[in-house]
C-alpha cells in the first residue's frame, strides 16, 4: 500500500500554481502573494519571487510593491478569521484560562506592534502565528489590516530597492546567512524594528495632553 505524504502534495501543488501564475505579470504576483500569505506557501518565499520580478522589470517595483503588499494582507484575513472562529478553543485546551487571559491583555496593549513587527520581518519568521493570534484575541479588522498592509508593504519595498542598487545576486547570500543564524537575526530584527518602532509613536503621542505610551505605564506600576 502507497502512502501519500500531504506535505509532499502540498509543495507539487505550490509548485504548479507558481509554474502557471509566475508568467501573469502584475496579476500573477497578486495571486501568488496572496496563496502565500494565507494557507499555501509558494515555493522560496514572497522576497524571493518579488526580487524576480523587480530584476526584470525595475521601473515597476513600486506597483509589484503595493499590489504584493495589499494581496498578502487579504490573504492574512485568513489565518486571522480561523483564529477568530476557533482559536480561543485550541489555545484553552493547552493553557489555563489566567495565562489566556494575561496573553490576551498583553496582545491588546500593543497589538499593532505586535502584527507590525512580524509582517516586516523575512522568512523564517513566523508571522501565520500572529496573525492567528490576533484573530484569537479580537484585534480589530482595521487595525490588523493596517498593520500587515504597512508591514509588508516596507518589507517588499525594502528587497525591490535593495534588488535594483545592488543586484538579485545578494539575496541568496542574505537568505543562506538568516537560515544559518536564525535565532539570532529574528531578536535583532525584533530588537531594532521595536525600538525604531517606540520612537516613532513618542514623536507622534501628545504629551501635553498627558497620553501615556502602555509601555511606559507599566514601567511606572512596576
Amino acid at each position: 500500500m502507497v502512502k501519500h505524504n500531504p506535505f509532499a502534495f502540498l509543495n507539487k501543488f505550490s509548485v504548479a500554481v507558481f509554474a502557471v501564475l509566475k508568467p501573469l505579470g502584475i496579476w500573477g504576483l497578486g495571486g501568488l502573494a496572496l496563496l502565500d500569505s494565507g494557507l499555501i506557501p509558494i515555493p522560496g518565499s514572497m522576497d524571493g519571487v518579488i526580487v524576480g520580478y523587480v530584476h526584470e522589470q525595475p521601473h515597476k517595483f513600486f506597483l509589484y510593491t503595493l499590489m504584493a503588499a495589499a494581496a498578502s494582507t487579504l490573504g492574512s484575513l485568513i489565518p486571522f478569521y480561523i483564529g477568530r472562529a476557533g482559536g480561543e478553543l485550541f489555545l484553552l485546551k493547552r493553557i489555563n484560562r489566567e495565562r489566556y487571559e494575561r496573553m490576551r491583555d498583553r496582545f491588546e496593549r500593543q497589538e499593532f506592534i505586535a502584527i507590525l513587527i512580524p509582517s516586516i520581518g523575512p522568512p523564517p519568521t513566523p508571522l501565520k502565528l500572529f496573525q492567528f493570534a490576533a484573530g484569537v484575541f479580537e484585534m480589530k479588522v482595521g487595525a490588523f489590516v493596517l498593520a500587515t498592509f504597512t508591514g509588508k508593504f516596507l518589507q517588499y519595498l525594502t528587497f525591490s530597492l535593495l534588488t535594483i542598487w545592488l543586484g538579485p545576486a545578494i539575496f541568496p547570500r542574505i537568505s543562506q546567512a538568516i537560515h544559518h543564524h536564525a535565532n539570532l537575526t529574528l531578536s535583532l530584527i525584533g530588537v531594532l524594528l521595536l525600538l525604531v518602532v517606540l520612537w516613532v509613536i513618542r514623536k507622534v503621542f501628545d504629551r501635553r495632553k498627558g497620553l501615556a505610551l502602555p509601555v511606559d505605564e507599566e514601567l511606572s506600576n512596576d
